[in-house]
């Protein structure tokens, strides 16, 4: 299985995109790996509660003053296990503490959270320092773990990093950092508008609809029941843990589902065209509406933008973002007028009182998008 973050990193000139492999580590493996993200958990606990505890007195410390802590920690008879682990993910943890920080004091994020076992998702990072990480055959050879089983399906370039991840379901993958050279297409000459939606997945100005498969939605009723059993299951029990796992993977396929379908309309677009013009949705302020939330979230419109932006970074397409507040459904794409009437969303089809044209609501909204974007460059 592989899977293409979203998330693209040029430094200089270079280009860097993450690449996950399914990891199928034996059974010691496994404990060394559990064990690397118990001591990682443990070193980001200690420099949370350190840094939380220094605010508190007045004082303002970073990652060197938690990093010596390390050192100190490694040195003491009660923590001199960290010395059996990858000491460079002990570092890297200290690393993402330090950026959280950052991310709160630039107000992007809250503050730093401790972190617990019974996290859904962990995962430790280590970098590739003198090629001590590399594909060798059918496996590759990380720090301390030695040579891991993957599921590679395609080749890869320089490594610059891992991170090792453990899935709620117990499955464990491998994403490695690596430099990346971009193909870019020079025989694209499309333009097009993208008016997004919950019914139709998006409509464009080209006439074409391409529906919302609903991958939530199908599996509520499997998902509630299997839940039902978890809540009735014995807490602490092996049965329920049995019960969490199959709640995990059903968990698991939905988000599958839904950025398989993700990967493939953003890949198609940006194949195709050389301009996408979409508009800039307040997502978060949407999702406020709780009669519409599961319904935006299950859409994945944000995940769905950012794969156009990154993809279309890659391969020398161009993602133009109208303003919110234009109103692309209420105005006409022939002559310009404003129908304040279409404001209502039950109006699906309308006719102009100005020119008498006739227009689809969500296609007129995306030959409205595709105007005002073109405009804008």
């Amino acid at each position: 299985m592989v899977c293409r973050y979203t998330e693209n990193k040029t430094i200089g000139d270079d280009m860097k995109k993450g690449i996950r492999f399914r990891a199928y580590p034996s059974k010691s493996q496994k404990e060394l790996i559990n064990r690397t993200l118990g001591c990682c958990r443990l070193v980001y606990n200690k420099g949370l509660a350190m840094r939380n505890d220094a605010y508190k007195n007045g004082q303002k410390i970073g990652y060197s003053q938690t990093s010596s802590m390390l050192t100190e920690l490694k040195k003491t008879d009660e923590y001199s296990f960290l010395k059996e682990v990858d000491s460079i993910a002990l570092q890297q943890s200290l690393r993402d503490l330090d950026r959280a920080f950052v991310n709160m004091f630039q107000k992007r994020a809250n503050h730093p959270q401790f972190k617990s076992k019974r996290d859904n998702w962990q995962s430790y990072r280590t970098l590739n320092q003198n090629d001590n990480i590399r594909i060798v055959g059918k496996s590759v050879k990380l720090p301390k773990i030695g040579l891991v089983k993957i599921k590679q399906s395609m080749d890869i370039g320089h490594i610059n990093n891992a991170t090792i991840e453990k899935t709620p379901t117990g499955k464990y993958f491998i994403v490695l950092n690596v430099d990346f050279e971009p193909e870019v297409s020079l025989n694209k000459s499309g333009v097009i508008g993208i008016d997004v939606g919950i019914k139709e997945f998006y409509t464009d100005s080209n006439g074409n609809i391409v529906s919302n498969p609903k991958h939530l939605e199908k599996s509520l009723k499997h998902l509630a029941r299997e839940q039902r059993k978890l809540s009735r299951k014995q807490k602490g029990s092996h049965n329920k843990e049995k019960q969490r796992v199959k709640v995990a993977k059903v968990h698991e396929k939905i988000t599958n589902q839904r950025n398989d379908f993700l990967h493939k309309t953003s890949s198609m677009l940006i194949n195709e065209n050389q301009v996408i013009c979409v508009e800039d949705l307040n997502i978060k302020g949407m999702i406020s509406n709780h009669k519409l939330a599961q319904h935006i979230s299950s859409c994945s419109w944000g995940t769905f933008f950012s794969m156009l932006e990154y993809k279309a970074t890659w391969y020398g397409s161009k993602v133009i973002k109208v303003p919110t507040m234009y109103p692309s459904s209420q105005t006409c794409s022939f002559c310009g007028y404003k129908n304040p009437l279409v404001k209502n969303l039950t109006v699906r089809k309308w006719k102009c009182p100005c020119c008498h044209a006739f227009h689809d609501r969500d296609i007129n909204a995306s030959v409205n998008i595709l105007n005002k974007g073109l405009s804008m460059i």
